[in-house]
């Protein structure tokens, strides 16, 4: 029993010791007034998932292109009003740039 006992205070300790020498997660959280956010409906964007050669043949050539940085490689291709990001040659999300007054 004391063995056991003695098992189960060493584990806690253990976790104990571990948890609070994990490097606590921090992100910044960005927020955009209503008014201020594009209309995604008023302006064609590339899906999803499709490849950048497809995207350079409907939307022409960005604007300017940053990356690609990190693994999985991310880019990003900016146009006029909107802004593609790339994982590799696919598209995982495209953003509209907020109208200026």
């Amino acid at each position: 029993m004391r063995n056991y006992r003695n098992l189960m205070v060493s584990a806690v300790l253990t976790t104990a010791v571990f948890a609070c020498s994990w490097p606590l997660a921090h992100a910044e959280q960005l927020r955009v007034p209503v008014g201020s956010q594009a209309d995604r409906s008023q302006i064609s964007l590339p899906a999803n998932g499709t490849k950048s050669d497809a995207v350079r043949a409907r939307w022409g050539a960005p604007v300017t292109i940053k990356g690609p940085v990190g693994q999985p490689p991310i880019s990003q291709w900016h146009y006029q009003d909107f802004v593609v990001y790339f994982e590799g040659n696919r598209v995982v999300h495209s953003v509209v740039k907020p109208q200026k007054d």
